[in-house]
């Protein structure tokens, strides 16, 4: 696994990750989520409605990864939308993913 994914795993731990679409969402308008993943293989629905609203909020969004690779990370099933709410670790995924190494 790499280091994104691996960064991903230990927000999760730290209660540092926002679940699902409902929730991302809900939490937009108040500045909590700094970083958004969505999974590749989404619905072009939730793509869109995902990616108009993240762009509204001046949110970054990553969507280099599938659901399995996601879920896999985070030990969950079936996770498109993740949201990130710590700002260190949004910075040092941006970072990783600035590098390359995904």
């Amino acid at each position: 696994m790499n280091k994104v994914l691996n960064l991903l795993g230990l927000a999760r731990k730290a209660g540092k990750t926002i679940l699902g679409t409902d929730s991302v969402i809900k939490l937009l308008p108040s500045k909590q989520i700094k970083l958004i993943f969505i999974a590749n293989d989404t619905s072009f629905a939730t793509y869109d409605k995902i990616d108009k609203k993240a762009y509204f909020y001046q949110v970054p969004t990553i969507n280099q990864f599938s659901c399995e690779e996601l879920s896999q990370a985070l030990g969950v099933n079936a996770i498109k939308i993740i949201g990130i709410s710590d700002i260190g670790f949004a910075q040092a995924i941006k970072k990783e993913i600035e590098r390359g190494d995904f």
